[in-house]
């Protein structure tokens, strides 16, 4: 399962990755994985997530991002979920992009995965195919 976390910069996109992370930790059985563009939470994560800097994979475009995952998933049998915070910072991701790695990745086996991407986009900018797949988060 793949979710878009949408919503405006400031609406709290990263408290709502890193406290579903830690809560998940405890309510799971498999690993998980938290991945941002630098090391700012890495006080804010349970020790026991795996946090991994997107900038040391020199990630360039949509299939460098889609071999990211494709390379994480490889890596961890156990691997349960995979939050991704701010990759927008490194990568351009229109909402062709999303759409583009939506499909790639839902061509993979991860029906015993779920991995949750924010991005900045509100629920009114997705393609009606990709809105089912958008959680927006408010401020407040």
């Amino acid at each position: 399962m793949i979710k878009y976390i949408l919503g405006a910069k400031g609406a709290g996109k990263t408290k709502w990755l890193i406290d579903h992370a830690n809560d998940d930790l405890n309510s799971g059985n498999g690993n998980i994985v938290f991945v941002e563009v630098d090391d700012d939470h890495i006080f804010s994560l349970d020790h026991n997530v795996r946090l991994v800097n997107a900038t040391e994979f020199n990630l360039e475009n949509v299939d460098t991002f889609y071999g990211f995952f494709c390379g994480l998933m490889a890596m961890d049998y156990d691997l349960e979920k995979i939050y991704v915070d701010g990759i927008y910072k490194v990568l351009d991701l229109t909402l062709d992009d999303l759409e583009y790695l939506h499909n790639k990745l839902e061509k993979l086996d991860t029906q015993d995965k779920e991995i949750y991407i924010n991005v900045d986009y509100l629920t009114e900018d997705l393609p009606d195919q990709l809105k089912q797949y958008g959680e927006e988060v408010v401020e407040g």
